[in-house]
């Protein structure tokens, strides 16, 4: 498993596995990174697996967990499109972890957050961005929900197409703010 943190595809398909960071349920002072399957077992979901879950009028008390990414990425209408923090750090996604069951892995669904201006241009909704800085605070649950899970300021973005190669093509191809 990759400590690097890579692009973040919201179309993987279901069973993909991502790394992400939680305390050790063992040993509930240490974190560590482990794989985790992306989405709830559908068997308890009337046969759906849920991959994201709205931030809005809930909390999330327990079982907060990390997904490194360098960028997140998006499809819309057949064009894919890579949006990275314009100052090119890398980020995390807020997420929840659930314990595995019977044959059902480790798994982690994304919080998400109303998307900012730019991202509004191309769909209504994005994973929550914790800055590195925030990290433990996620984690920890030692600042608000509320000041957290929350949609980024404009122009924090720099959103690109991406080719059929998987090459990220010029600036100019994305819409313009």
């Amino acid at each position: 498993m990759s400590a690097t943190p890579k692009p973040f595809d919201s179309e993987a398909p279901d069973g993909a596995m991502r790394a992400i960071i939680r305390y050790d349920p063992d040993m509930p002072q240490e974190k560590e990174m482990v794989e985790a399957t992306w989405g709830t077992d559908p068997r308890f979901n009337a046969g759906v697996s849920y991959r994201f879950v709205r931030s809005e009028r809930q909390t999330f008390p327990k079982n907060r967990c990390l997904v490194p990414a360098s960028a997140f990425e998006m499809q819309v209408e057949g064009k894919r499109y890579r949006v990275s923090l314009e100052d090119g750090n890398f980020f995390y996604l807020a997420g929840v972890w659930e314990p595995a069951m019977a044959d059902w892995p480790l798994a982690f669904r994304i919080i998400t957050v109303e998307a900012n201006r730019e991202v509004l241009r191309y769909q209504e909704r994005h994973g929550a961005i914790i800055q590195r800085r925030d990290v433990m605070h996620w984690l920890d649950g030692t600042v608000p929900e509320s000041d957290l899970l929350v949609t980024p300021p404009p122009r924090i973005f720099d959103i690109r197409e991406v080719g059929k190669n998987g090459a990220v093509k010029p600036a100019q191809n994305a819409l313009e703010v």
